[in-house]
């Protein structure tokens, strides 16, 4: 080969291994996060419920129809959507209602920053069918343990899809005791003459230091 063409060659060949090490860490960033930490599985949370759906194909824009919610979402932030399971607060001290506003208890007053405001998005998001007897379970994959779990419901004739969420707009469940660390709790819950759609409401209060965990879950209660 000619001198200068081999040299050439070397040079793109350098290139086209720092682009591709570069591409390995931007996903390395993306995909960490969302193995560090927890969420709310069943039934599923906003940004994990568009994960599970979309993850592997959250360039489709076919997700603009059939799931405009996610989609908006995706579209608004896709770090957020990789990290579904990095949504928490530090230092709040268990006074959620003073650190989070009215209107954005789905990103948990994360949304000034623009880092989780799409999960505060009104409208019609894809909801899970539930009875008024149903389990809400978490997945811890850091092994963080739980001080208490806060479980709440949006009260009967709120409407999610067209409605933001304020704290007088919830029902407080059941505030769990202590979860030993591990990777699974579960909380079995009632509810009564339920019907419609509803948004579960769970906060998560980690044992490993004061971090608090919000999951916003669409539901509808099915008889």
């Amino acid at each position: 080969m000619h001198p200068h063409r081999s040299s050439l060659a070397r040079r793109w060949a350098v290139r086209a291994s720092a682009l591709v090490t570069a591409a390995v860490a931007c996903l390395a960033t993306w995909a960490g996060p969302a193995s560090a930490h927890g969420s709310i599985v069943d039934p599923a949370n906003r940004n994990y419920s568009c994960y599970v759906r979309w993850g592997s194909d959250f360039q489709n824009p076919a997700m603009a129809q059939q799931d405009p919610m996610c989609w908006q979402a995706w579209q608004d932030n896709p770090l957020a959507m990789w990290n579904y399971m990095s949504l928490y607060r530090n230092g709040l001290g268990g006074n959620f209602q003073a650190g989070i506003p009215d209107g954005q208890l789905c990103s948990g007053g994360r949304a000034d920053n623009g880092s989780y405001k799409s999960m505060d998005t009104v409208g019609n998001w894809k909801a899970t069918d539930i009875g008024n007897s149903f389990t809400v379970n978490l997945r811890d994959l850091a092994n963080h343990g739980a001080d208490y779990l806060l479980v709440y419901i949006t009260r009967p004739g709120f409407d999610p899809t067209t409605q933001a969420i304020k704290w007088s707009d919830l029902q407080l469940l059941t505030k769990t005791g202590r979860f030993s660390p591990g990777q699974n709790y579960t909380v079995n819950l009632n509810t009564s003459g339920r019907t419609g759609r509803a948004v579960v409401y769970t906060i998560w209060q980690a044992s490993h230091m004061d971090q608090a965990f919000f999951f916003c879950s669409d539901v509808n209660f099915v008889r």
